[in-house]
């Protein structure tokens, strides 16, 4: 079994480590650490159950990930104080939302960047409120810097000088170039306040926008966890009334095919529970399920050529062919700052 398998099976029934070898223990805990699930890994296994070398790692990446929602939650925190005074809507994206709203797919999350989601029409006052509370651009070209700003879902990243942690600002889910169009109007009105000046996505569109960000958007780097946090909602939220809003807000945000396709394979590698309407397999799904679990032993990506395949489309997804060309022309032909 490869290192990503081993990582799914443990996952999806801890019980499943029982006699692994100290072979098999190494290559488990260098791909979760890879596919940045070691904290959701020290989370499911029962520590008195592993050998006492496994036991300390899971510990100490269990005490990190509890350190990674603190700073993130006060990350959040420093952003709605930034923004309090322009009295509008801030959304909480990914890993700080689910910490924020107490979910489970939070549990053990490593969380990195800050994401929220803000009206398209505020991002120029967003920005100058950040700015005054001490984030600064990192992109320092002017072409990415402007290429930002014309063609991205998001702002420029921002990074506070002090804390030197980064917020990502968004005003939809996917580029405007993309071909799926998502409703960031629908987004942000039926966002869900947690009552302290920040909000978080409604349940169906978290799981929609896991979706997009893993199949509409990128090449499935770290698809595992994404796919991780999609069980994770379906489990905690899955209800006659939830799949029927699933669907219309798959529908409504133009990513139906994205969120079927997460589904499926939520459900093949983690066993989420799906109705069987959404259960329909695909020919192409078992490329999507080799490009997932090309970690080896060794935390390496492996199946090189269907990684290539799988970047190729992410960038295809995100923009018409003549105007990927010549963005990847003048990236790879301006000369270094």
């Amino acid at each position: 079994m490869t290192a990503a398998r081993l990582l799914v099976a443990a996952l999806r029934d801890p019980g499943s480590v029982a006699g692994l070898s100290a072979e098999q223990w190494t290559a488990l805990l260098t791909a979760a650490r890879a596919e940045r699930l070691i904290g959701t890994l020290a989370h499911r296994l029962d520590r008195r159950s592993v050998p006492e070398a496994v036991a300390r790692i899971l510990a100490d990446a269990e005490e990190g990930a509890k350190q990674e929602r603190r700073a993130a939650l006060w990350e959040a925190e420093m952003a709605r104080r930034a923004l309090a005074s322009l009295d509008l809507p801030v959304v909480l994206l990914k890993g700080t939302a689910f910490a924020a709203a107490g979910l489970d797919a939070g549990q053990g999350r490593s969380i990195g960047d800050l994401d929220i989601l803000v009206p398209r029409d505020a991002l120029d006052a967003v920005e100058q409120a950040l700015r005054a509370f001490g984030w600064e651009p990192v992109k320092e070209d002017a072409y990415d810097d402007a290429y930002y700003r014309r063609w991205m879902h998001e702002l420029p990243p921002l990074i506070h000088r002090e804390r030197d942690r980064m917020i990502d600002v968004h005003h939809t889910i996917l580029p405007p170039t993309a071909r799926p169009t998502p409703d960031a109007e629908a987004l942000l009105a039926d966002a869900v306040p947690l009552g302290n000046g920040l909000s978080i996505l409604s349940p169906a569109d978290m799981v929609v926008h896991a979706a997009a960000h893993l199949y509409a958007d990128g090449d499935l780097a770290g698809g595992l966890r994404n796919l991780w946090d999609i069980d994770r909602l379906l489990r905690e939220f899955a209800s006659d009334d939830f799949w029927r809003q699933l669907d219309e807000r798959a529908r409504r945000h133009d990513l139906a095919g994205a969120v079927r396709r997460a589904l499926r394979q939520a459900a093949d590698l983690y066993g989420a529970p799906i109705p069987d309407g959404w259960r329909a397999r695909f020919t192409v799904d078992p490329l999507y399920r080799r490009r997932l679990l090309a970690r080896d032993g060794w935390g390496r990506q492996g199946h090189s050529f269907t990684r290539l395949g799988f970047y190729i489309r992410s960038h295809w997804l995100r923009m018409p062919p003549l105007m990927l060309a010549r963005h990847l022309w003048t990236k790879a032909t301006r000369k270094p700052a």
